[in-house]
């Protein structure tokens, strides 16, 4: 035999044994394959033929069925069935989902539509979600419309909304990589944003609205309660809308590394399950013929589940409220039938029907944070449980009690901060350096004192009196929002974090699961995958140049490697410093050079003197003809035809409209040019300009980017 053969065989072995010795946790890697198969429909290029993936999972299925008695080919094909039915999944998701959208800007029109959620925005104005719309256009009218109100004006949930407004249809990302709002859109039925005109005329239907016009009415009462800063957050832990809360506090949440405290998941939801079991179990056993001969537990444990069920529903079923529900319901279901919840199993289950009912939410951040964390909590505790169970049986004392739970909020706090500090640098691109020492401080702040009397007002308000929970909520929610701005005033509290590509991420967490989801030794092999995904941060270089899809913002690389901004929205700044930053202090230079020399611009346009050679940046048609003499590259905002001969790379009006933002890396002797319609691919949420008319030449209004 030869060596190499007989090293094969060895190995094979090796891992066979080492597989069989895992064989308990392979149902831990079922969610993993659906999310690969999940993964690879959003990564392709084109959308696929609805047939495919079923095909293939029937073709999987079939073989497995052929190859039963082998069992290495009725594992393979199990896994590929699974990874087929991933994609299935999502593909049908997205055919369920379809809904028209709207093809070009609306100008003025007048519509009208149902009012399915009603948000108040910080510093004024609602955010106002219009279901079954109707408007005199020509092209397809969307289902679904999203329009920002300046006005105050009470808007209940359910009425029916008459008002005149501009439309544009789902922005689509500032720049290739940036955050995909058409995707997003897409799948919430979205076919248009905009802004109103004026003011409403508002009709009420009856019987409208549903738990959307409650959790519309209890926002209104927290807030009549508690106004400001402290009212919104407040607003946001019971019923998780967040557009309320001040641009300042949400900032110093996030830079303090309490955002998730905003979002309800799994701290809120066990908070809520634990206070509903306690307090029913422990009112039904001061009646001893009640307990002594029913099984109260089990009552307990049902009222929980129905408590956390609206509670869940209330948010509006986020992905976080739904991992979390099913994850706790799990927890309480096994108390219901004498069962023992296995934990990571629980997780890995949760995880399975997340992805089933709404394959979408794999690519958000919600998903990966919430079970990143979850997950990694669940098998630190799986290692250091011995330990600490030992330790908790030779010290009783109420110190030791103390510490240990002191020890558990720290210990907690540093393992998910760990955890989602990938996904949320992936996303964000923000770093909470004291993210641990500020949840040791607001964790047991919202513990004890903010989520039990959040409960208490929920059960007092059908009676008109959740003023008495609602006050001492406050006291609560007022000290976590000062723990949040003092932590984030600290040196160094938000940290930027470079751009990590999307391969880096999916090998970083292969990594991660092949490290938390096995138990032996060889889970650590998995330490390397994760350096080796987070090393490909180096492999990524900020463009040269970035220009947006009207032609109408621009940055160019200084010296330093800041990106300097002529202007743009607030949305396009932010995106752009994120992904292409950070951007430079000063200005652009209307007239004149910038700082580093290598701006130059005047009435006409701008020259960038770049290494590769110069790059003409035009923004009127006059000057068109020197652009063309003076650079090798031309990225102009006017059409250009057939102009402009001479340079090695041309971009403009057309090109922009037609593909979207474009980032450019200037390279000896060319462009490396990358755009918005090529990232995306021929998707059904990747709506291209119509192109029977031409764009309008004005700005859209920078509220249809919310």
């Amino acid at each position: 035999m030869f060596l190499p053969d007989r090293i094969g065989k060895i190995l094979t072995e090796r891992l066979g044994t080492l597989l069989l010795a895992e064989r308990e946790r392979w149902v831990l890697w079922l969610p993993v394959a659906v999310g690969v198969g999940i993964s690879l429909y959003f990564a392709v290029s084109f959308e696929p033929p609805t047939w495919v993936g079923g095909a293939v999972l029937a073709l999987c299925l079939g073989v497995a069925w052929l190859g039963r008695r082998v069992a290495p080919v009725w594992m393979m094909m199990a896994v590929m069935a699974l990874v087929a039915g991933g994609f299935t999944v999502a593909q049908w998701r997205s055919a369920w989902v379809a809904a028209p959208v709207l093809e070009r800007p609306s100008g003025k029109v007048t519509l009208s539509g149902l009012a399915a959620e009603v948000e108040p925005l910080a510093g004024g104005g609602q955010r106002v979600t219009l279901d079954h719309v109707s408007m005199p256009i020509d092209g397809p009218v969307p289902h679904r419309v999203r329009l920002r109100f300046k006005t105050d004006q009470p808007i209940s949930v359910g009425a029916k909304v008459s008002v005149a407004a501009i439309l544009t249809p789902p922005p689509q990302p500032s720049l290739p990589g940036a955050f995909d709002f058409a995707r997003h859109a897409w799948f919430q039925g979205l076919g248009a944003v905009g802004t109103a005109l004026g003011p409403p005329d508002i009709e009420m239907v009856e019987g409208g609205g549903g738990l959307n016009a409650l959790r519309a009415a209890i926002g209104r009462r927290i807030m009549a309660v508690l106004p400001g800063a402290i009212g919104a957050v407040a607003q946001a832990l019971i019923t998780g809308e967040v557009g309320a809360i001040p641009r300042d506090v949400l900032d110093a949440y996030r830079d303090s590394g309490l955002a998730h405290l905003l979002s309800i998941s799994g701290l809120h939801m066990s908070l809520l399950a634990g206070l509903v079991f306690f307090v029913v179990r422990g009112g039904l056993a001061l009646w001893p013929m009640v307990a002594l001969s029913y099984p109260i537990k089990k009552w307990a444990a049902a009222f929980a589940i129905l408590a956390t069920f609206f509670y869940m529903l209330l948010a509006g079923a986020p992905v976080p409220a739904q991992r979390s529900f099913l994850m706790t319901g799990i927890v309480l279901l096994a108390v219901l039938l004498d069962r023992a919840a296995l934990s990571m199993r629980l997780v890995a289950w949760a995880a399975l029907v997340v992805l089933v009912i709404a394959p979408e939410a794999l690519i958000g951040p919600s998903f990966q944070m919430s079970f990143a964390a979850v997950a990694a909590l669940i098998a630190a505790y799986e290692a250091v449980n011995p330990r600490v169970t030992e330790w908790r049986t030779q010290h009783r004392g109420w110190h030791h009690q103390v510490g240990l739970y002191l020890f558990g909020v720290l210990f907690s706090s540093l393992v998910a901060g760990l955890a989602t500090t990938v996904y949320g640098g992936f996303h964000f691109h923000r770093l909470a350096v004291w993210s641990v020492l500020a949840n040791m401080v607001a964790v047991p702040l919202t513990g004890f004192l903010v989520m039990p009397f959040a409960v208490l007002a929920l059960v007092l308000m059908p009676l008109g009196l959740e003023g008495l929970a609602l006050a001492p909520m406050g006291w609560g929610v007022d000290a976590v929002n000062r723990v949040a701005v003092a932590v984030a005033a600290w040196p160094a509290a938000g940290q930027r974090l470079p751009v990590l590509p999307i391969e880096g991420l999916a090998i970083f967490t292969l990594g991660g699961l092949w490290l938390l989801l096995w138990r032996t030794r060889w889970r650590l092999w998995g330490l390397a995958v994760m350096a080796a995904g987070l090393s490909t941060f180096v492999l990524v270089r900020p463009p040269d140049i970035v220009v947006d899809s009207r032609g109408y913002s621009f940055g160019v690389r200084t010296g330093d490697g800041a990106l300097l901004v002529n202007r743009g929205g607030r949305l396009v700044r932010e995106s752009w410093d994120r992904r292409a930053g950070p951007l430079a202090a000063e200005r652009w230079p209307k007239a004149g050079r910038s700082a580093d020399g290598r701006l130059g611009c005047d009435a006409l346009g701008c020259l960038y003197r770049a290494p590769a050679g110069p790059v003409a940046l035009v923004q009127d048609e006059a000057g068109i003809e020197a652009a063309c003499a003076a650079a090798v590259t031309v990225v102009a905002a006017v059409p250009l035809r057939q102009a402009c001969r001479g340079p090695h790379t041309v971009i403009d009006r057309f090109d922009l409209w037609r593909r979207g933002a474009h980032a450019l890396w200037l390279e000896p002797g060319r462009a490396r040019i990358e755009t918005v319609a090529g990232w995306q691919g021929d998707r059904p949420w990747a709506h291209r300009p119509h192109r029977r008319k031409k764009p309008e030449p004005t700005e859209p209004p920078a509220e249809a980017e919310d």
